[in-house]
């Protein structure tokens, strides 16, 4: 029988330790681990032994929820509880020590950016293969590399880096003249009020009539954004991008921005963009998504949005950021019926396409030959340097 002893005594701690060092590996690699996940996990192991392979099976029931995860904690498993001469030694990060078994030629950037931190802290150099992984990783001095690597090939430590990046790009949106009207030095009527108190400070004497002309203020906005599985890491990294970019500060007005979650049904993000962390606001979405990474009904979801929520399109002004791409399991009929009305109630729709990576990219699958016919543009958003020209873009939309 093969157990795995590297966990230590449970009367002594070890236990409990080791457990708590492997979650935050698996937090490193970008797997969703948290303290209650950790529970389940000291519970499962409690009831299955130290058997090797039911106490693998055990931890991989309870903290692994994604099918792209399996594999990479498969991986990180067998690194972190291979070698049993070293359990003893470690504290509550450290992993064993590589000498006694062969590395892997090539392990995942996610499991190899997680280890890397554990092996300086024993002061082991690395094998030169995962060396430059780990440096190609976590280096952000070639930022022009960053700029044009696309979000879905970024390894774990490299898409923090850019959702960090992404937070501080300006996102300057098309203004409208409103109804209302502010002094100013144009405008096609006196402001006599404005008059008043200046000629009170000047013995009565009229000298200056100021104008009124109409207040500038950005589009209004509405988001729709795409978190079926094919769409999950662009889903996390624009919804960040779009909560700092819109932010008041960023700007300069109050700005009317409404945003919305969907995959198979519709989820209200608008309450958690109101928080000004943008950290918090993720948290808060993804507590309120509750079909994310799973199946597209574009069509449902956007009946969902006619029929409960059409008081958000702002007459014709309105601007409709819609992120998807376009891989809808829905019926192309009832798509093609809801985005026409959607088309029909707002100023601009606009089509935020990953997929636009690929060269000669056409939009043939079902969903998104709708989506292509009935919106206004389509724009690519895969990389850093397309966020940057995202406003260029738009306007160039526009003024179509």
């Amino acid at each position: 029988m093969t157990t795995v002893s590297q966990l230590g005594d449970a009367r002594t701690g070890k236990l409990a330790d080791n457990l708590s060092g492997f979650g935050r590996t698996l937090r490193r690699a970008g797997v969703c681990v948290d303290a209650a996940r950790m529970a389940l996990a000291q519970q499962a192991v409690m009831l299955v032994g130290l058997r090797r392979d039911d106490f693998c099976a055990a931890l991989e029931a309870v903290l692994v929820s994604r099918e792209q995860d399996r594999l990479v904690f498969r991986e990180l498993f067998d690194a972190y509880f291979r070698n049993p001469d070293v359990a003893q030694k470690l504290l509550a990060q450290m992993l064993p020590s590589a000498e006694s078994r062969a590395e892997p030629a090539r392990r995942r950037p996610r499991v190899s950016e997680a280890l890397a931190p554990v092996r300086a802290a024993r002061n082991a150099p690395p094998r030169e293969d995962d060396k430059v992984d780990f440096d190609a990783a976590m280096t952000a001095s070639d930022l022009q590399r960053l700029r044009q690597a696309d979000f879905n090939q970024l390894s774990a430590s490299e898409y923090l880096l850019v959702e960090r990046l992404a937070r501080d790009i300006a996102l300057p949106l098309p203004r409208y003249a409103a109804r209302r009207t502010r002094p100013g030095v144009r405008g096609s009527r006196p402001h006599w009020p404005g008059a008043m108190h200046h000629a009170a400070r000047n013995g009565g004497e009229v000298l200056r009539i100021p104008l009124l002309q109409r207040r500038q203020q950005p589009l209004p906005l509405l988001v729709l954004v795409d978190v079926s599985g094919s769409m999950e890491r662009y889903a996390r990294l624009l919804l960040a991008f779009l909560h700092a970019a819109t932010a008041p500060r960023h700007t300069g007005a109050a700005l009317r921005r409404d945003v919305f979650a969907f995959g198979t049904g519709l989820t209200d993000l608008t309450p958690a963009f109101r928080l000004a962390d943008t950290d918090a606001m993720l948290q808060r979405a993804s507590h309120a998504i509750t079909d994310y990474a799973g199946g597209t009904r574009m069509g449902d979801s956007l009946a969902q949005l006619r029929l409960h929520h059409a008081r958000r399109l702002v007459g014709r002004r309105t601007l409709v950021l819609l992120i998807s791409d376009g891989l809808d399991t829905g019926a192309p009929d009832v798509l093609e019926q809801e985005l026409g009305w959607l088309r029909r109630h707002c100023g601009r729709l606009l089509w935020l396409n990953p997929l636009l990576r690929f060269d000669g990219y056409a939009p043939t699958a079902r969903g998104a030959s709708v989506l292509h016919r009935q919106v206004h543009g389509m724009v690519a958003v895969h990389n850093l340097g397309r966020l940057q020209d995202l406003a260029g873009s738009m306007a160039a939309v526009l003024r179509q």
